[in-house]
């Protein structure tokens, strides 16, 4: 079943054509991840697929539904955002910051229940934030103000999570659980999930599929296995990549 898609998408940005004419089907259980050189477009289709800014022409299709139909608390109830860069809310504590998570779900004027509070305290578990949860945001470090974050999206429970660079300010092992947390969710939970991701390996070990923007409109779409190699990795970071492989995994270095 679709969860997110789009139908004759365009984007542009700042005189960027950043994709045309595209057309997406990601599934229940597919993990997408979206690749190209900085400045390319990426995080502007990210919130274009997330409903954050209107895209120039087509449409996004959110569980079935064009996106632009829905009222802002039910397309929270199914897709969340993790973004690159965070406000944190002004003296808020860690857990009242995941708990933001769960206000989709809340009836108007209504304090969080004590399940609400377990799947807060949940989630700031599987982040490894529970010890820290009556802390304050803002003395928090760029790692595990990320986490929190993280945090807040895995007590939102969406079907369709959105991240834009999710590894920002965090260290290999943060980077590698924090994915197999987002990966273990979509599969857990039926849902989907599309990442703006600069490491390639990570996009292979994590992701099914991959969106390659190319800078010109062009774009590029399928399977990891079919869509990631040398050529297509070495036109899209204009420099040249060379493949490995050790036994049945790949991975790619700059040539």
């Amino acid at each position: 079943m679709t969860l997110l898609g789009s139908s004759e998408l365009d984007v542009d940005i700042a005189g960027i054509d950043v994709c045309r004419n595209r057309d997406l089907d990601i599934a229940a259980g597919d993990v997408v991840a979206i690749l190209g050189a900085n400045g390319i477009g990426k995080t502007t289709l990210l919130h274009t697929l997330a409903g954050l800014r209107a895209p120039s022409a087509g449409h996004v299709i959110l569980d079935t539904l064009p996106l632009s139909g829905y009222a802002p608390r039910e397309r929270a109830r199914r897709l969340g955002v993790l973004f690159q860069d965070h406000q944190d809310p002004l003296y808020a504590s860690v857990l009242q910051t995941v708990l933001a998570g769960r206000h989709p779900f809340l009836p108007a004027f209504r304090p969080e229940s004590e399940t609400d509070l377990e799947i807060a305290h949940d989630a700031l578990r599987r982040t490894g934030m529970l010890d820290k949860r009556d802390m304050p945001v803002s003395v928090l470090s760029g790692g595990e103000r990320k986490r929190v974050a993280l945090a807040s999206l895995l007590a939102q429970r969406p079907l369709v999570c959105l991240l834009d660079e999710p590894n920002t300010h965090l260290d290999l092992h943060h980077q590698i659980s924090l994915l197999e947390l987002v990966t273990d969710q979509v599969i857990q939970g039926g849902g989907c999930a599309v990442m703006v991701l600069h490491d390639v390996n990570l996009a292979l070990r994590f992701c099914r599929s991959a969106l390659l923007l190319f800078g010109d409109g062009d774009t590029l779409y399928g399977s990891t296995d079919d869509v990631i190699d040398s050529a297509n990795l070495t036109r899209l970071y204009q420099h040249p990549m060379r493949a490995f492989t050790d036994g049945d995994s790949r991975c790619f270095v700059p040539g």
